[in-house]
């Protein structure tokens, strides 16, 4: 039998009878939690037990075994006096070097993040709470994970797909997104990579942009549903990460060609090709590109796709946040009634339409029930109203009048709803369709705008900003 380092009394039997006393504990307030059905009331203690438990592991009070945590690469050693039937019953890996052990010591190697959280590891699994900042939650996924901790291991995951938007010195979500593919944790990835690239604006402004991977970097490029300014901010962005970062030139080359340059207005190629020192250096490699990107400003669509294929990447935009691609929109109070406004963008990217505006009509239905689900006459023949309290939100945008230019090109509308999250405004949802929300099919269908505190309103109103996004097919390419 093990026995104790104090007084002989056997581990097993110190714990076991900690866990009988913390229930009979004198003088504890009784809380009558639920009446059950058959008139038996249950009586929670379960805080004392805590409380009990945090001071048996600091206390040391009948250990039977050394944890002995050694840093990798140093001389230093943890040393943290446990209790076997504690680690047994909360993890596999700990119950089997406990078996396999020669004497009351375990020694355990750890790397230097991982050893600087041990005790915080080990208080879990006594205590069952953890407190956790942003810089140690990939060194505690390691731990729950190598130990076999899967509830903890499970919580960190979460937690670190809820703080995605917290503030950090120097950022956290690219070093996330790094640990959860080395893991093979594809929910967390993509939670990742769908921040950054639905926050892409404030994340080149930081200093964690400096810090992504080439292959990152590459991946984000590549994506349409990036949320941004402008492609020239994403440029210039590209510019400074590959000064500081200095990759090879099979990489520049690779991310320059992912760069949509007819999204740039053509003044702005003009200065680029004479200003950026990155252009004047991989001019040659992008040639062709930007060739296509002036023939694209100066002809309509409609004459560019007799000779050319404009149903790809370099003619469809992302979703740019600058006032001539769409407009925010702020509705106060959302629940209470209908809403509209009127916007203006482009007619489109080309220069050869830079000049042309379309005006938009936005309206918002706070309830609106779709005509599967509604009755639309009485039996008197009498209409009946279209907005009930049984349905759910609905945004519908249309131009506010047709016009010959729209040949040939349809329109993308999307909505970004903005959030609060850990004090900053961050994207919740993108919805796409091409006139009504209803297109989207879960627009809005887990808010409850009734509620002041909802997670998807600001100050009690709905943040908006729709993006207005001309699309070319190429059903117009007819070469000869």
């Amino acid at each position: 039998m093990v026995r104790s380092c104090e007084q002989g009394i056997p581990a097993w039997v110190f714990v076991g009878t900690l866990l009988f006393h913390s229930v009979t504990v004198r003088g504890a307030a009784l809380k009558q939690e639920v009446a059950l059905d058959n008139g038996a009331t249950v009586l929670n203690h379960s805080m004392s037990l805590v409380q009990r438990m945090e001071t048996l592991l600091t206390m040391g009070n009948g250990s039977d075994v050394t944890l002995r945590v050694q840093t990798i690469n140093t001389d230093e050693v943890k040393v943290i006096q446990a209790h076997s039937l504690v680690l047994s019953l909360q993890s596999d890996v700990f119950e089997e070097l406990l078996l396999t052990r020669n004497n009351s010591a375990v020694v355990l190697r750890e790397t230097p993040d991982c050893a600087a959280v041990f005790d915080k590891f080990v208080r879990y699994l006594y205590c069952g709470d953890i407190s956790v900042r942003l810089d140690q939650a990939i060194s505690l996924h390691k731990l729950a994970s190598k130990y076999h901790v899967w509830g903890l291991q499970q919580g960190l995951t979460q937690y670190m797909t809820l703080h995605l938007s917290s503030d950090s010195p120097t950022g956290h979500v690219v070093g996330w997104y790094n640990y959860a593919l080395q893991i093979g944790d594809m929910a967390l990835r993509d939670s990742c990579l769908q921040y950054l690239s639905w926050n892409l604006s404030s994340v080149l402004q930081s200093g964690e942009w400096g810090s992504i991977s080439e292959d990152l970097l590459l991946s984000l490029l590549q994506r349409s549903d990036l949320i941004l300014q402008t492609e020239l901010e994403l440029y210039e962005a590209l510019e400074a990460w590959i000064s500081q970062n200095q990759p090879v030139s099979a990489t520049v080359e690779s991310a320059l060609r992912a760069v949509r340059y007819g999204m740039i207005p053509p003044q702005h190629l003009f200065r680029l090709q004479k200003q950026s020192a990155l252009m004047l250096k991989y001019y040659e490699s992008i040639r062709d590109l930007l060739y296509l990107a002036f023939q694209f400003h100066s002809a309509s669509p409609i004459q560019l796709a007799k000779y050319f294929d404009v149903n790809c990447s370099i003619f469809t935009p992302r979703n740019y946040l600058s006032s001539s691609w769409g407009s925010p929109w702020v509705i106060n109070n959302p629940t209470r009634d209908d809403r509209s406004f009127s916007f203006q963008t482009q007619l489109g990217p080309s220069g050869h339409d830079s000049s042309k505006r379309v005006t938009w009509n936005a309206l918002f239905s706070p309830r609106w029930l779709p005509l599967s689900a509604r009755s639309t006459y009485t039996e008197l023949g009498a209409m009946q109203p279209t907005r009930t309290d049984g349905g759910r939100p609905r945004i519908i945008v249309t131009p506010a009048t047709s016009s010959p230019d729209f040949a040939g090109v349809s329109f993308q509308k999307t909505v970004i709803v903005m959030a609060k999250q850990q004090g900053k405004v961050v994207v919740r949802h993108v919805y796409n369709f091409h006139q009504s929300t209803e297109e989207a099919g879960d627009f809005l269908v887990d808010a409850d705008l009734q509620r002041r505190a909802s997670e998807y309103l600001i100050d009690s109103s709905l943040f908006l900003h729709i993006v207005i996004k001309p699309l070319y097919h190429t059903l117009l390419v007819a070469r000869k």
